[in-house]
């Protein structure tokens, strides 16, 4: 039986930088970014173009620089997100709503209508420049399953590319990663992308589970770099793919070299 393709989505650019203490200039970025792309990493998550001119002079220089890999810009489902993402050129999106009950009355107070509103006109937007999209959809593990498949329907409809399931708070343990993404997985109309928080040490394990359960991409960062507690290690799932029965098509020899570019940028010993 053949193996999966799994296939990753490396955040360290933009989730990595969320750890404490760390920020990585713009000629630091475009030096890990060479690495991924040399390890053979097709998407790179590389910053928040809203955050301001130097985010988008680094965005700039990124794709300036003719990777092989996406360059792909995170936004919030905002209007003027989308248009900074846009203007530094970047072609392929990532817009982000919350979908959890927690997050849309307590943390922006607002009603579910409201987010598939503001997600419809997003895409709509980014769509209309051209740009391919990705949604992510926030806090999913505190969600039920059909608020998840809600988002995805609509974003599949709008022409996403993909959906990206995140444990924002890390909460969730391999068993229940594997439970729910096997009830999501056969129902979802697009590719899932599994994005898993370390709070509890459990974050590549439950990458692990997601991936035997089915999704098509998973998201990492170097080391596990990222805000609180970190994410998923790139490294750690490259060498526990075979574990999940995953094929993963990077070239292992360089991950060592790549790992000390980052840790040269985040001044850390990794």
């Amino acid at each position: 039986m053949s193996r999966r393709r799994l296939e990753i989505v490396d955040t360290t650019l933009r989730d990595g930088e969320q750890a404490a203490g760390i920020v990585f200039n713009a000629t630091e970025k475009l030096a890990i970014a060479k690495a991924l792309d040399q390890a053979g990493i097709a998407w790179i998550e590389a910053g928040t173009p809203a955050m301001g001119e130097e985010e988008q002079d680094a965005m700039r220089l990124l794709l300036a620089a003719s990777l092989r890999a996406t360059i792909i810009a995170w936004n919030r489902a905002v209007k003027q997100d989308i248009l900074d993402s846009i203007s530094c050129g970047c072609s392929f999106l990532h817009i982000s709503v919350p979908i959890s009950e927690l997050h849309i009355r307590h943390k922006f107070g607002k009603e579910r209508n409201w987010v598939l509103e503001q997600l419809q006109r997003s895409i709509m937007l980014a769509r209309s420049f051209g740009c391919d999209v990705s949604v992510g959809a926030e806090d999913a593990s505190r969600a039920e399953a059909q608020d998840f498949l809600q988002v995805a329907e609509l974003a599949a409809k709008l022409g996403a590319k993909r959906i990206r399931y995140a444990d924002t708070i890390g909460r969730l343990d391999p068993l229940t990663t594997y439970l729910r993404l096997c009830e999501i997985v056969p129902n979802c109309p697009l590719p899932i992308e599994f994005h898993a928080h370390n709070d509890f040490g459990l974050a590549t394990a439950n990458t692990l589970a997601a991936a035997q359960a089915g999704v098509a991409f998973a998201s990492t960062t170097v080391s596990g770099l990222g805000e609180r507690a970190g994410n998923a290690a790139l490294e750690e799932l490259v060498m526990a793919s075979s574990l999940a029965d995953c094929e993963l098509s990077l070239k292992t020899a360089t991950l060592k070299a790549l790992i000390g570019t980052v840790g040269d940028a985040a001044k850390r010993c990794l």
